[in-house]
C-alpha cells in the first residue's frame, strides 16, 4: 500500500512539473514573440516598396532595396552616412577615453589609500543619482562659452561631453577590481614591479571582463544618445544618426522617408549586434564578477 501511494505521488508531482514546465514555455514563447515583432516589422518595413508611413496591412505587401540605395545615395536632404560617420567617430572616440577614465580611477580607488578618497566616492554615488538630462543647459552654455557649437568643433564637443563624466561612473569596474586579491600586487611589488607594472600586467588582464563591458556602455552611450546630442548639435552637417532618424519622422519628410527610417534603424543596429556578438563571451564573464585562477 505505502509503495502504491509512493508512486501515485511521485507521477502526480511528475505531472503538476510537467504541466508547469509547459505552462512556463508557452508564456516565454508569447513574450518572445512580443519581443521579437517590433523588429521583425522594422526589417521588413525597411524593404517596403512603399514609403507611405500608412499602410492597409501590417506587413508590407511589396519588398524593395530601394529604401537601403537612396538612404545612401540621395543625400541633399537628409545626408545620413555623415550622420552614420559623425556617430561613428564619437562613438569611437569616447569608447577609448571613457575606458581609459574608468580604469585610471576605478585602480586609484581600490587599490590606493588616500585623503578625501571616501569622500569622492559618496559625491560621485550623489551626483550619479541625479538624471543627467537636469545639466543639459548648463553643458551647452559651457561648450558655447568655449567655443565648441559650431562648425566641424561640434563632434569634439560630444566627445568631451560623452567622456568628461565617464571617470564618475567607477563602481562597476571598482567592484570587480576589489574582487582580485591584494596578494597578487604584494608579490608583484616584492619581485621590483612598479604600479604601472602592475596595473598593466596584473590588473588588465583580469579585468578583461569588465573592460569590455565598459566598452560596450562606452560605445552605446554616444551611439544612442538623442538629448544631449539635440542641444548640442544645431545643424544638419553635425547630426548624429538619432537626430537624422528623428528628423525623417517630421512632417516634411516622413511621406518619402517613413521607410528609410526603418533602413536607417536597421543600418543604426547592425555595429550594436556586431560589438555584442564578438565580445559576448567577455560581456557574460564580466557579469559573473568572478576571479579565476
Amino acid at each position: 500500500m505505502t509503495g502504491t501511494v509512493r508512486s501515485e505521488k511521485m507521477h502526480n508531482q511528475r505531472t503538476a512539473r510537467r504541466i508547469a514546465d509547459i505552462a512556463t514555455h508557452l508564456f516565454l514563447g508569447v513574450l518572445a514573440i512580443i519581443w521579437v515583432m517590433p523588429i521583425v516589422w522594422v526589417v521588413l518595413e525597411s524593404f517596403n516598396k512603399s514609403t507611405a508611413p500608412y499602410q492597409p496591412t501590417f506587413f508590407p505587401r511589396e519588398y524593395s532595396l530601394n529604401n537601403y540605395k537612396q538612404l545612401f545615395t540621395e543625400t541633399s536632404v537628409l545626408n545620413f552616412p555623415k550622420m552614420f560617420m559623425n556617430t561613428l567617430i564619437i562613438a569611437i572616440f569616447t569608447c577609448l577615453i571613457s575606458v581609459t577614465f574608468v580604469l585610471i580611477v576605478s585602480f586609484c580607488l581600490s587599490r590606493m589609500r588616500f585623503r578625501f578618497r571616501k569622500i569622492y566616492m559618496n559625491i560621485a554615488l550623489i551626483l550619479g543619482m541625479f538624471p543627467s538630462i537636469m545639466a543639459v543647459v548648463a553643458i551647452y552654455f559651457i561648450l558655447k562659452a568655449l567655443g565648441l557649437t559650431g562648425g566641424g568643433l561640434t563632434n569634439i564637443a560630444l566627445i568631451i561631453v560623452y567622456s568628461a563624466g565617464s571617470g564618475m561612473i567607477f563602481y562597476v569596474m571598482k567592484g570587480y577590481m576589489d574582487t582580485i586579491p591584494m596578494s597578487l600586487d604584494e608579490a608583484a611589488y616584492l619581485d621590483g614591479c612598479t604600479r604601472w607594472q602592475v596595473f598593466r600586467l596584473i590588473i588588465l588582464p583580469i579585468a578583461k571582463p569588465m573592460i569590455v563591458y565598459q566598452a560596450i556602455i562606452g560605445f552605446l552611450t554616444p551611439w544612442l544618445d538623442f538629448v544631449l546630442a539635440k542641444a548640442i548639435a544645431r545643424t544638419q552637417d553635425n547630426y548624429t544618426v538619432s537626430l537624422g532618424l528623428w528628423k525623417m519622422l517630421e512632417k516634411e519628410y516622413i511621406h518619402d522617408w517613413f521607410a528609410r527610417f526603418a533602413a536607417g534603424a536597421v543600418c543604426v543596429s547592425i555595429p550594436i549586434v556586431i560589438l555584442f556578438i564578438f565580445m559576448q563571451r567577455y560581456y557574460q564573464e564580466s557579469m559573473a564578477g568572478s576571479v579565476k585562477g
